[in-house]
């Protein structure tokens, strides 16, 4: 079977995703016993990216090896409900984890006890801050954003200064009720944007032709970003983690991602 097109909910609002069976029979009307229920990798994409960026490569590769795949995007992003659009919560996408986690666990198929985290990116932070919440039995982190203050160098004082100014001003319009005030995603050097390195804009590399990407981000984030270092959470898990770091990598600093996982930088 191939992928299908499935729906959660979260707080009353509707999440969409993909379902891809596992190859060899993982599917919900054959799990009539134990022995058929299989592992299940729950994904999701890094800032603002959503699941038609080529996660479905990602997804096709974990179901041809025996395992269910749940790919899905994040409340106001992607062709998920959620209102405003393009508000980065992480607070919420924390939640958005568990409820996806929790209606893989609902498929008869599913092994409960056998699920992995796949994030890259923020998302790479958020399978970390996460896996011990929902129990998960492994974490795949790919360039995983790890440390604030790591990020904010990687940044510039300008550049960070400059995003502060539109947060403020953003979060300002939110806490009197009015629409989102947006920066772009991703933009080269020098332009405004939350990520604004030489490699940042190849992002967009990852879009399908013909799709219609909205790479905005509501600037609040900014605020939020600056406090949030999920890596500290490897510390305390018990599970398996694999962290893939970028040696190269000018958007998540590797150094920060190896040395919260006790490499030597």
């Amino acid at each position: 079977m191939g992928r299908s097109d499935v729906t959660f909910v979260v707080d009353g609002t509707r999440c969409s995703g993909w379902w891809y069976p596992a190859a060899d029979g993982g599917d919900d009307a054959d799990a009539s016993s134990d022995d058929r229920r299989r592992p299940c990798v729950v994904m999701a994409h890094g800032l603002a990216a959503v699941k038609e960026m080529r996660l479905d490569a990602y997804a096709e590769r974990f179901a041809a090896a025996g395992m269910s795949v749940f790919v899905f995007d994040y409340r106001g992003f992607g062709s998920s409900d959620g209102e405003p659009r393009q508000l980065l919560d992480i607070d919420a996408q924390h939640a958005d984890w568990e409820a996806a986690v929790a209606y893989v666990r609902t498929r008869p198929s599913v092994d409960g006890t056998r699920i992995v985290l796949w994030g890259s990116s923020l998302s790479g932070g958020h399978v970390l801050h996460v896996a011990q919440r929902v129990s998960a039995a492994g974490v795949i982190a790919q360039v995983p954003h790890t440390d604030a203050i790591a990020s904010a160098r990687s940044t510039g004082l300008a550049a960070s200064a400059r995003l502060g100014l539109h947060a403020l001003y953003d979060a300002g319009r939110g806490a009197l009720g009015r629409s989102p005030h947006y920066v772009p995603a991703t933009g080269r050097p020098g332009e405004l944007a939350i990520m604004s390195s030489p490699e940042a804009n190849e992002y967009l590399d990852l879009v399908p032709e013909g799709f219609d990407f909205d790479q905005r981000v509501a600037a609040r984030f900014g605020l939020r970003l600056a406090g949030y270092s999920p890596g500290r959470a490897l510390a305390h898990l018990t599970v398996p983690v694999l962290m893939q770091v970028g040696t190269r990598d000018q958007t998540t600093p590797p150094a920060a991602a190896i040395k919260a996982a006790g490499g030597v930088v």
